[in-house]
């Protein structure tokens, strides 16, 4: 007979963030909390995480020498440590490659990517958009293989993103403030 064992999660959390964490050493899954409410996430199919590790070769080596991008790294809401996201990849201080802090620092992030998932696409096309703006994270970019577009979100403002840019597969984006453009023309698409 198989045993599990967890581990005692850290005094001081909320029941909400105990949950959370139990959750996701019992099951393997990734686990969010957005706006209070427990998300689960399952493990990405290979063409997604292909696509989010073709974003962090073309952005780690492009970004300036005070920012790193990280893969499954969670930032918080800016006051609310129970309240947290986990993109597929965040861009930020490159200090916190030496911390031992679990949340990036929403004040320290320039750019969040997430790929949609083939089954769970309103979540990152709709909850997170407003979810990032409101942690103040300066771009937020949005990759759907599904159909093969893409959508940058810029200068939050309010709970909201003031600009907006699509594009699809083949078009480059250009992101000026890190000073970087992603070639979009070897992404893969959904079946």
């Amino acid at each position: 007979m198989d045993t599990m064992t967890l581990t005692i999660p850290e005094l001081g959390m909320s029941r909400l963030r105990k949950a959370a964490e139990a959750a996701e050493e019992a099951t393997g899954l990734r686990a969010e909390i957005i706006r209070g409410v427990l998300m689960m996430s399952p493990t990405p199919r290979g063409k997604h995480a292909g696509i989010v590790n073709e974003l962090f070769r073309q952005l780690d080596p492009a970004l300036p020498d005070h920012l790193e991008s990280y893969q499954v790294a969670s930032v918080s809401l800016p006051d609310d440590k129970d309240d947290y996201a986990t993109p597929d990849l965040l861009v930020c201080d490159a200090g916190f490659g030496e911390s031992d802090e679990w949340l990036a620092d929403p004040g320290d992030v320039e750019l969040v990517c997430e790929v949609v998932s083939k089954g769970n696409s309103s979540k990152d096309t709709t909850e997170m958009v407003g979810w990032y703006a409101d942690a103040g994270i300066p771009a937020y970019l949005l990759v759907d293989p599904r159909d093969g577009t893409w959508t940058l979100y810029t200068v939050p403002r309010e709970g909201a993103y003031q600009g907006v840019l699509h594009g699809l597969y083949g078009e480059d984006i250009e992101l000026p403030a890190l000073g970087v453009k992603i070639s979009t023309g070897g992404f893969t698409r959904y079946a």
